[in-house]
């Protein structure tokens, strides 16, 4: 396993600096990693997190059950939509602090970006108000099943890892201390 060094100069596998490998992801890729991680049967906010995460060479046991408990607008509720949850997880990821005394005002300001561009985009951030039904009742799991709501998941889960990742292509914030990278 490969720990995240604090220079720019440092390669992975003899190839690019780390630095630079961040700075060239595209976010279509991003997106689409997720959309594909949805299809293979991943929930909306894992996808989405584990797209997030893997376009930065972060690997951790932790991801994606991390963001299980955020799938169908957290547990199935129809609350925030989870994969707004992920993108929101995936941001906290590389610009959440590690102490209480560490600034927050930078990652505030960019998960609420990611907010306001979600809601501009889709008219609410509420995962029953996207895809019309709650799934944690048998009828609303039924219509989601029977309306193919599936499909459009997938859209709402492509589109905040997009956005997830541009905001932090455009922040590039630096690594998290103490992650790794393979």
């Amino acid at each position: 396993m490969f720990v995240l060094p604090t220079t720019s100069k440092a390669t992975h596998n003899g190839k690019k600096p780390i630095n630079d490998c961040i700075m060239n992801l595209k976010s279509n890729d991003i997106a689409e990693s997720a959309a594909e991680l949805f299809d293979k049967g991943f929930c909306c906010s894992e996808s989405v997190l584990q797209a997030v995460a893997q376009s930065r060479g972060v690997q951790s046991d932790l991801i994606p059950r991390i963001a299980t408990g955020f799938c169908g607008g957290i547990a199935r509720t129809g609350n925030v939509c989870g994969a707004l949850a992920g993108a929101v997880m995936a941001l906290s990821l590389f610009t959440g602090r590690n102490r209480p005394t560490d600034p927050r005002d930078e990652n505030c300001k960019l998960i609420q970006q990611v907010i306001r561009q979600f809601e501009a985009r889709f008219g609410t951030v509420l995962c029953r108000d996207l895809i019309g039904c709650r799934l944690d009742t048998p009828e609303g799991h039924r219509y989601f099943v029977e309306n193919n709501l599936r499909a459009k998941c997938v859209v709402f889960t492509r589109e905040a890892a997009r956005m997830a990742a541009e905001v932090l292509i455009s922040a590039s914030p630096p690594p998290a201390p103490g992650i790794s990278r393979e």
